[in-house]
């Protein structure tokens, strides 16, 4: 079986996402400038060894029961290469249990570090990353912006999961609005959705992801129409009361606010710059708990890695 050898090291950074953005239920979503930046370097020793830093300190494990390591691994399976022994420094900014894609980033962290490790013994391509990592998170929607960057439209086919990448206009300024105490399980609020919908609000979330699109690419003015949701966010909304009140008030105000993933927190779809001012302080004066509010550009390049050394395979 193949091998990498021991000491090669690989730098990887991935950054946030932020699924659904309103109609676009399990298919959009957008990567954002805030990110987890780790760095793996193979030894001897089997196993692996986590030091974490920043978000998740004695909460998250340090172990190979660690996503990130089990995503590697994953990787190193698929590929029929032995996984080496990993000592790995993790420096943390992406929250946890928030809806801002931090298990998605943790499963493309492991799967992007072995695609380092393996530079020269296997070769890994788009597609065969975004398949991996859904395989591991079951859908693309928060996987693909995280590992492409931008605004991705994820679908999934008999052949894998594919995606799409689109450039977003200029003037959309994204808005985060976290809470600090209150988490969502992913899982608790897919458990809340209905098995079907009535058809007019199929119709209508068709018709909403379409205009997104749109408004994203070239029509930002049209942000606040084109977020409106009958699929998702109102079946969650007694799980996260704050949340809903808030986006209520943004939204009263002319802001495209949205549950951002699974939530707690809120994504604001600015057509603007200033329009995240306002959010900041509607957000400030109107929550009951503390909330951190996150001005935040798009990520346009997604997850990279850098290896910092070239042995050859022994």
């Amino acid at each position: 079986m193949k091998s990498v050898p021991v000491g090669r090291s690989v730098a990887v950074k991935v950054p946030a996402t932020t699924a659904n953005l309103g109609p676009g239920f399990d298919t959009l979503g957008l990567a954002l400038a805030l990110y987890d930046e780790l760095e793996f370097t193979t030894r001897a020793e089997p196993g692996a060894t986590i030091d974490v830093r920043g978000v998740g300190v004695g909460e998250v494990p340090t172990d190979e029961s660690s996503l990130v390591i089990r995503a590697a691994a994953h990787t190193f399976a698929h590929y029929g290469v032995q996984m080496p022994g990993l000592d790995v420094v993790a420096h943390n900014g992406i929250p946890h249990g928030r809806g801002l894609g931090s298990s998605g980033a943790a499963i493309v962290a492991g799967i992007m570090a072995a695609k380092g490790l393996l530079e020269g013994i296997v070769e890994i391509d788009a597609e065969g990353l975004l398949a991996r990592a859904t395989e591991l998170e079951g859908h693309p929607d928060n996987v693909a912006p995280a590992l492409f960057g931008g605004l991705t439209i994820a679908w999934v086919t008999p052949e894998g999961p594919k995606h799409k990448k689109l450039i977003v206009h200029r003037g959309v300024s994204p808005f985060v609005a976290v809470p600090r105490e209150s988490v969502m399980s992913t899982a608790l609020a897919r458990s809340l959705q209905p098995e079907s919908v009535p058809h007019e609000d199929a119709i209508f979330n068709v018709s909403r992801s379409a205009l997104l699109i749109a408004a994203l690419i070239q029509s930002p003015e049209l942000l606040l129409a084109a977020t409106e949701d009958k699929l998702h966010q109102s079946y969650r909304a007694s799980a996260m009361p704050e949340t809903d009140a808030l986006i209520q008030v943004l939204r009263a105000h002319g802001l495209a606010a949205v549950v951002s993933g699974a939530g707690p927190s809120i994504l604001v779809l600015g057509s603007d710059p200033a329009q995240r001012l306002v959010a900041t302080d509607l957000v400030q004066k109107s929550a009951t708990t503390v909330w951190d509010c996150l001005l935040l550009a798009v990520d346009f390049k997604g997850a990279t890695v850098v290896p910092h050394s070239t042995e050859a395979v022994a």
